[in-house]
């Protein structure tokens, strides 16, 4: 079986895994009736998707996936492993052995009590923290979700009870483990797989929605225009399959069996490798059995081929467009959401599907040469973005710009939704390659400020016969999310002076807002021409803006002692213009002649303590006062902790964890050094670990099965105490210890009664 593309070393260590796993299985059976070995090499494989493809390290964490199950279900030894294989491969299957010893404990308690059917919220959140404090290698977390994955594809094997007990337990805890590891890709399967196993019945209804919405010509154009030569043979083969084959009916949706639903789930690497993309593409239009595939399955493989469709269109017009963007290296890549984060969000705002506008999206990546060009990457977003407004129509109302306005986690994009090549909404992403790492691996990462807490309910049959619809989910829903009185109201609280981002193409300009006019409706606004404000947006949250402060209040100063009130006025670098609140909910330029252009104005959303700064500044301008006394003011230092909650969220003990087990995940700079290791060179350790960093360990406590959290340092006795059995005996794994006895995380305590 191929691994991807690997080298000659991992070869010939894969092949000795899978002849070892081959005579220590021998005999033994899955459920699904074929031998253990298949679930061996599976997992094996998906690990190889997730590690690179040379390097001793990635090379025996693939050779682990394979053998993870080996001490557990046969009569192997880890002593055997660390003969035949080495230390390292001993020590994560170690680690994979007792992650599913605890996971196992805690369920076969669950099952006992028949109040705790399902894990609780705080349950959940708990053994979350317990398997991280536990794990000091982050491939141990790897494997174990190469074993989840390949399991919940394989799950219609299992009674339907027991089904849907790991698909919940697999949603609580290992979605939320890939999450925090920044394997989205794999998150994002694992979390269909629980869908469709615990609400066939809306799974399939959204399938065929999604395939239904976009495989919608355009109405503007010749298909092969929009969608290129091979892109519409599968737009017509499509239209064509689905006229013969009409919508299943209610009886058929009821009797669709597990496993074809499992079957439309579409595999983590085809989102996560776009080659991978293309040759499935490829392989769906020339593929002659398509019509005899099951209707949800095919409607996963069409809305694969629409991302294909999408990214080739792009592709096609960045090429076209590159004299906009000299010099700079864009990367392009696409992701479908997950139907069951559709389902959660549909819930959450109480819209329908096709108010989900991010369903399928576009990301632009634009280099910036580690930093060093990160103002002209800058410009290089906001010329794309017009470039991708050419190409696409924007849909009224959503777009956001996080670059000039970042969240408060500091994560900083583009965001955009259009009408897509088949007239439905894609949303396109565009950052620099500083706020696509702080994205995914720094500060900003989605994991660290939402931890989503959606559920699905337990639901009592694989058929969900009982399962209702939900009044939102049809896609004739009104518009609630269209623009109320035309947006003004979003923008009542504006006000003469406040400082503004005036846009036009690449080009941003330092502004300021002279007057407001028609309740917010209409603004005049100050723009300064020699004041370009690229790398101050650039550096939003990572500097001080003082400096930039000061030339908005001197613009300001300058349009009041000028007595500048009209469009048209001002300088040879100072002028005045007119900016009126379009249907898009942008403020667009309009000319003399009334014309709307294309040029907008960013609002720049102050936080309090940027405002108090920034009015302190503008006083002192006024004033004639230096801003150096405004900036040594003690309080003003105070002032400046934008990111005081992400200081609180960098100390928080877990996260510190997490954010460690992410860096190791950075494979480059191991590879970097894996030379040195070849050369017999001694080098310490650099993935150890401490459970320290949590400041607490985590164990589970019985008799109650409970998981008990402790401070760093704590003993046998100090776990009797807090389970209300002060001066009990106590063993610790099994064995009889000491009360002064340390405990560690993942310990299983049984206080004796």
């Amino acid at each position: 079986m191929s691994l991807g593309t690997p080298s000659s070393m991992m070869i010939r260590q894969v092949q000795k895994a899978i002849a070892f796993a081959r005579k220590a299985h021998h005999g033994q059976l899955r459920r699904t009736g074929e031998p253990y070995l298949t679930h061996c090499i599976h997992t094996g494989k998906i690990v190889a998707v997730l590690v690179p493809s040379t390097g001793k390290r990635a090379i025996d964490t693939v050779v682990a996936g394979i053998l993870h199950d080996v001490v557990d279900d046969t009569g192997e030894s880890l002593d055997t492993i660390e003969r035949e294989f080495d230390t390292d491969v001993a020590n994560l299957v170690a680690g994979v052995s007792r992650l599913s010893f605890i996971n196992q404990l805690l369920r076969r308690h669950r099952r006992l009590n028949v109040n705790q059917a399902a894990l609780s919220h705080d349950e959940a959140n708990n053994l979350r923290v317990m398997l991280l404090g536990m794990v000091d290698d982050p491939r141990v977390v790897l494997i174990k979700l190469a074993d989840r994955l390949h399991n919940m594809r394989t799950i219609y094997a299992l009674p339907p009870a027991k089904a849907q007990a790991v698909a919940q337990e697999t949603l609580a805890i290992w979605c939320s483990l890939a999450s925090r590891l920044g394997l989205w890709a794999l998150k994002a399967e694992l979390e269909d797989l629980c869908f469709a196993v615990l609400q066939p019945q809306i799974f399939l209804r959204m399938r065929a929605d999604l395939a239904s919405m976009w495989s919608h010509p355009n109405r503007t154009g010749n298909a092969k225009k929009i969608y290129g030569k091979s892109s519409s043979r599968l737009h017509q083969r499509m239209k064509s399959v689905t006229a013969e084959n009409e919508e299943p009916s209610e009886t058929d949706e009821e009797n669709i069996c597990m496993k074809v639903l499992l079957q439309a789930v579409l595999p983590f690497d085809l989102l996560q490798d776009r080659k991978k993309r293309i040759d499935f593409f490829n392989k769906l239009v020339a593929n002659s059995n398509l019509e005899t595939t099951p209707k949800v399955v095919r409607d996963a493989a069409f809305a694969l081929g629409t991302l294909v469709v999408c990214e080739e269109a792009l592709e096609r017009e960045l090429f076209i467009s590159t004299s906009y963007v000299p010099g700079m290296e864009v990367t392009l890549s696409g992701r479908l959401k997950s139907l069951f984060s559709i389902y959660s969000k549909m819930k959450r705002k109480e819209i329908g599907i096709n108010k989900v506008y991010d369903a399928r999206a576009l990301r632009v990546i634009v280099g910036d040469k580690n930093g060093a060009l990160h103002s002209q990457a800058v410009q290089c977003c906001y010329n794309l973005l017009n470039i991708v407004h050419r190409l696409w129509s924007p849909i009224d109302g959503e777009f956001d710009d996080y670059i000039v306005n970042p969240k408060p986690s500091g994560y900083q994009s583009l965001h955009t939704a259009v009408q897509g090549p088949d007239n439905s909404p894609l949303e396109i992403q565009i950052r620099t390659q500083r706020m696509h790492e702080c994205a995914e691996h720094g500060l900003a990462a989605h994991w660290l400020y939402k931890e989503t807490e959606d559920k699905l309910p337990l639901v009592t049959s694989v058929t969900g016969s009982g399962t209702t619809t939900p009044s939102f989910f049809s896609t004739d829903i009104e518009d609630q999310g269209s623009i109320e009185d035309d947006g003004s109201h979003k923008y009542s609280s504006l006000k003469v002076g406040d400082p503004v981002l005036r846009v036009e193409a690449g080009h941003l300009l330092a502004a300021v807002i002279v007057r407001v006019d028609k309740g917010a409706r209409e603004l005049l606004v100050a723009v300064s021409f020699g004041l370009a404000a690229s790398e101050a947006v650039a550096d939003r949250r990572f500097s001080s803006q003082t400096k930039r402060w000061e030339a908005y209040a001197r613009l300001y100063k300058k349009v009041s002692d000028e007595w500048w009130c009209e469009p048209g006025h001002g300088d040879w670098c100072n002028c005045l213009e007119k900016y009126t609140l379009c249907q898009d909910g942008m403020y667009h330029k309009q000319d003399q002649f009334e014309r709307l252009l294309p040029t907008f104005i960013q609002i720049i959303e102050l936080t309090e303590e940027e405002e108090n700064i920034y009015w302190a500044i503008m006083s002192a301008v006024f004033e004639g006062k230096p801003v150096a006394s405004v900036t040594s003011n003690p309080s003003f230092e105070n002032k400046l902790g934008y990111n005081s909650s992400n200081s609180t969220l960098r100390d928080s003990g877990i996260n510190s964890k997490v954010y460690l087990l992410r860096t190791m995940l950075q494979w480059e700079k191991q590879l970097r050094s894996e030379a040195s290791f070849q050369r017999g060179e001694y080098a310490p350790k650099p993935y150890e670990a401490s459970s320290g960093l949590l400041g607490e360990v985590v164990i589970v406590c019985w008799p109650n099965g409970e998981i008990m959290r402790l401070s760093t340092g704590s003993t046998a006795a100090d776990a009797a105490r807090r389970a209300g059995l002060e001066g009990k005996l106590v063993s610790v794994n099994g064995q009889l210890v000491v009360p002064n006895t340390k405990l560690k995380d993942g310990d299983v305590v049984e206080i004796r009664t």
